[in-house]
């Protein structure tokens, strides 16, 4: 995934631009990196690999090596960014969220029609940032070259610049499945992917940018460049999973949100006669399982509890060794069990989603090889029956990595594949059984996952407004 945080102001803006970009950890782990632009200095950038090290660590030098009052700065799971370009509109630094799916495609047409270059990385990777900066540029101005860049690709690209003029350029995606909102003090204007990274440096609610709009900011200067359009499909994984807690993305704040889908969840667990009747405790798979659970615990009227820990002071980062028996051994290790609140004990976890179900196999064997009783399991979201074609937050190389596709593989052959919405419908004999073979293969006692209409219901907006592709594959 990815998050960026850019600000312009009348004095200097490096430690709102450091703080900001560093309060979007939780949305990469890959690189990190900040420009700025200054009228003595020009344009300067620094990028860092922060797969082992915070983005606050590995930066904090740039608070006193970096000059200016207009910066940008980004988080990213992709390629180094922000990179700079010099065109035939100016220099400009740039950095991207999301993610571009006909990428060979549009650098063969590129070449073709420009008889141009790109610089190749290694096994001739190009770095998806400089081709969206290559098509922006075959236009007269940053309104058309954006415009021109987000109508070519194949994905999601919202697109943040900082130009040599000391002003920045905010364009959210063509169809705003990621939020993009602005905040103003007394000094400038700041944009940003989280509403809290704002608000926590000063700044108020200024505006939610529509999808496709793109605006400038200057110190003293708010002007939109091309208007929003009419078509929204916010990404709703965003409540569900890999949005913040403390953030509002269309006005609905997510820890709310993860409350509610809960409460919901249990309603949809008695009308079918599915709640567990001899449970202990009900908990959270850490972190963004939480609170989807203590909502369910709420409602349920069973008590709420943490059975086991994580241990993150010496595991910050995702990284993981190459060795796949040194990661297990760091998955185990992280995962620090309260035997009174294990053994002997009927437990009912929710998660935020089931992907591929490797993880959690290995925490119910955990729990199992501590003592509990029985584990249930609940899923905060619908079944994953499609892999994510518009970020890349939980993109897979296959369908086939899912574990609800290759449970139905193996359950009726790819004729499964005719029947998803079935599969995804627990009340139904094909759900049922997918259902069963799920709870087979990672050894739960029971197993349910939350409707989509449960989920809609829980974010509060129109379905027509949500990308829920990853669950039915509508676009």
């Amino acid at each position: 995934m990815g998050g960026f945080f850019g600000a312009v102001s009348k004095k200097s803006i490096i430690s709102d631009v450091f703080f900001g970009t560093d309060y979007h950890s939780h949305l990469g782990t890959k690189n990190g990196g900040m420009a700025a632009y200054d009228d003595n200095f020009g344009l300067q950038r620094q990028i860092h690999n922060i797969e082992n090290t915070p983005f606050r660590t590995k930066f904090e030098k740039s608070l006193d090596e970096m000059k200016g009052c207009a910066a940008i700065g980004t988080i990213s799971d992709t390629d180094p960014q922000p990179l700079i370009f010099r065109s035939n509109f100016g220099a400009y630094a740039i950095c991207i969220v999301g993610v571009i799916n006909n990428q060979d495609q549009l650098i063969n047409e590129y070449l073709n029609d420009t008889g141009g270059h790109f610089s190749a990385m290694t096994g001739g990777r190009i770095n998806s940032t400089e081709l969206i900066a290559a098509l922006i540029n075959r236009k007269g101005d940053f309104t058309e070259g954006i415009k021109f860049a987000q109508s070519k690709i194949d994905g999601t690209a919202s697109i943040l610049l900082l130009t040599d003029y000391g002003s920045i350029i905010a364009a959210r995606d063509r169809f705003g499945r990621l939020p993009v909102l602005i905040g103003k003090n007394d000094e400038g204007y700041c944009v940003s992917f989280e509403s809290f990274a704002y608000q926590k440096l000063g700044y108020e609610e200024y505006k939610e940018l529509g999808p496709g709009e793109i605006v400038e900011i200057s110190a003293d200067k708010y002007t939109v460049l091309a208007e929003a359009g009419k078509k929204k499909k916010i990404c709703a994984f965003l409540w569900s999973y890999y949005g913040y807690p403390t953030s509002n993305y269309e006005g609905k704040n997510v820890e709310i949100m993860r409350y509610r889908n809960g409460q919901l969840m249990v309603e949809n667990d008695r009308k079918n006669g599915l709640l567990p009747d001899d449970l202990d405790y009900v908990s959270g798979v850490p972190d963004s399982g939480t609170p989807h659970a203590i909502g369910y615990a709420n409602v349920s009227g069973v008590p709420f509890a943490r059975p086991f820990i994580k241990y993150t002071q010496t595991w910050l980062r995702s990284f993981m060794p190459a060795n796949q028996d040194d990661r297990n051994k760091v998955a185990r290790m992280k995962q620090i069990p309260v035997k009174e609140l294990i053994e002997g004990k009927s437990l009912l976890f929710v998660d935020d989603s089931i992907v591929r179900g490797t993880q959690l196999r290995e925490t119910v064997e955990f729990l199992y090889s501590n003592g509990a009783r029985a584990v249930h399991m609940r899923s905060a979201c619908p079944p994953i029956m499609y892999g994510c074609k518009y970020l890349n937050f939980s993109r897979s190389t296959s369908d086939m990595e899912l574990i609800a596709r290759r449970t139905i593989l193996e359950l009726e052959g790819e004729e499964g594949f005719n029947h998803l919405e079935e599969y995804s419908d627990g009340t139904t004999q094909r759900g049922k059984a997918m259902r069963k073979a799920i709870c087979s293969k990672l050894h739960f006692a029971s197993l349910e996952f939350q409707t989509l209409k449960g989920v809609v219901e829980a974010i509060g907006i129109d379905e027509e407004e949500l990308c829920t592709y990853c669950w039915n594959g509508k676009e």
